[in-house]
């Protein structure tokens, strides 16, 4: 039964029935009652008992654990890299192409939507599993491909793979890795790995990498089409970067103040490659020697012939190209300008990812949507997932983590991007990835 309670409103009280007022007494008039001031306001001298419980003083935490635990947001992790990892190998990570425009807006791109929030959802359980390219991944990010990866911290593409494989997500080696296909499967036998290839102009070269992946376990891989040529990173040139690192005056002097890195980088194994023994010179050099630019969709059509596995191509910004990929046998796209590493003012992933999404939906195609460039929190991820990307790939994000803290800075990396998403989920009312929708965001100056 249902009850219904009034409410005591002190403005309809009906007035007391005039025979039941008093008359007034003549007399002195009474002056207003002074209130008393409540208990909790009266001054006092505190009780020892009282501030006991405030005084819970903790040891300060100078340890890589402590140092990493206080780091909440990708950009705390980006800090305590750069105060430890010397300016050559910090500014390849953190620098793009010329004026570095389009890396500035592929992250503003992120910050100029609006969320949605649906309410009075159960939200008590938040699900971040989804599945990519035929197989599960425990959260909708994996770890993209990055080069000389070794160079930015000792540990590299090890942390990387054995971080990605305790967290359930694919890891994807480049072919510029400073680890070997072998070695990094050795290293995370449980995990889920892909290679990343560039093709070269020796095709023998590219194939007996494509041999080498297949035989390691990777079950997919991707081809990355957007380089050409080399970008013009005019950080790596005024900091006359090379690989590996020159130990000139300037690196000594820089040394100085990140001891840590250089004991790691002198007492460790001499950079090796994915695809080549030995390099020394200027990434730009490397890159202008050894990738081939004259690729065509024919080539395309040639490493799907050639690949038995999931075939993916990173690298598309135009619909129209995505589409082509596809119709050339690719079973995902990652929409992607390079981190804004090589063309600046390339157009934005995020801002590309609805129209492909409309475009592969129009198509009846079931290729797997990816995008990567610009994300620095699990808030990007979400939304991105809203708009129509199937999945999503840290490249910085996750070599900040490493340079701030080795394999535990990779870890942590994907705890504040796992915490993000949850939260951020929750408050917009979803309880799974197949929940959102484009109807979750609203892109702002668009």
């Amino acid at each position: 039964m249902t009850h219904t309670i009034q409410p005591n409103n002190p403005e309809t009280t009906p007035a007391p029935d005039a025979t039941d007022v008093p008359a007034a007494t003549p007399g002195p008039a009474i002056p207003p009652t002074v209130s008393a001031v409540p208990a909790a306001l009266k001054r006092r001298i505190p009780k020892y008992s009282d501030l006991a419980p405030l005084m819970q003083f903790k040891k300060p935490g100078f340890s890589k654990e402590a140092r990493l635990k206080r780091a909440s947001t990708i950009w705390e992790l980006r800090d305590i890299a750069k105060r430890r990892t010397p300016q050559a190998p910090f500014d390849y990570t953190d620098g793009a192409a010329e004026g570095e425009i389009t890396l500035r807006r592929a992250r503003e791109a992120f910050l100029d939507i609006e969320f949605r929030p649906g309410i009075l959802r159960n939200v008590s359980k938040i699900d971040l599993s989804t599945e990519i390219l035929g197989k599960p991944s425990r959260l909708p990010v994996g770890i993209a491909p990055t080069g000389f990866t070794r160079m930015m911290q000792s540990e590299g593409e090890y942390a990387g793979s054995q971080a990605a494989e305790a967290a359930g997500i694919p890891y994807t080696l480049s072919t510029m890795g400073t680890a070997s296909i072998e070695d990094v499967a050795a290293a995370a036998p449980n995990g889920r790995n892909w290679f990343q290839l560039y093709l070269w102009t020796d095709r023998d070269r590219s194939l007996e990498l494509i041999e080498r992946a297949a035989k390691a376990g990777n079950d997919t891989l991707m081809v990355t089409v957007d380089t050409a040529v080399a970008g013009a990173r005019l950080r790596d040139v005024r900091n006359g970067m090379t690989i590996p690192p020159a130990l000139t005056v300037k690196t000594v002097l820089d040394a100085s103040y990140r001891p840590a890195w250089w004991f790691n980088f002198l007492t460790h194994e001499p950079l090796t490659f994915a695809s080549l023994s030995r390099y020394t010179g200027t990434v730009a050099d490397l890159i202008n020697s050894m990738f081939d630019p004259t690729l065509t969709f024919e080539d395309l059509d040639w490493l799907r012939e050639t690949w038995k596995g999931k075939l993916v191509v990173k690298g598309i910004q135009t619909v129209e190209d995505a589409r082509r990929v596809v119709d050339h046998g690719a079973d995902g796209v990652v929409l992607s300008n390079h981190g804004g590493r090589q063309l600046d003012r390339a157009p934005i992933p995020f801002h590309l990812l609805p129209e492909v999404k409309q475009a592969f939906t129009a198509d009846n195609s079931d290729a797997a949507i990816m995008l990567d460039t610009g994300i620095m929190s699990g808030a990007d991820i979400v939304a991105a997932l809203a708009l129509g990307a199937d999945f999503t790939l840290i490249g910085r994000a996750y070599l900040y983590g490493l340079m701030a803290g080795g394999r535990a800075g990779v870890d942590r990396t994907l705890q504040i991007l796992e915490k993000d998403m949850a939260r951020t989920m929750a408050l917009l009312g979803v309880s799974n990835i197949s929940g959102l929708t484009p109807d979750h965001v609203r892109l702002l100056n668009k």
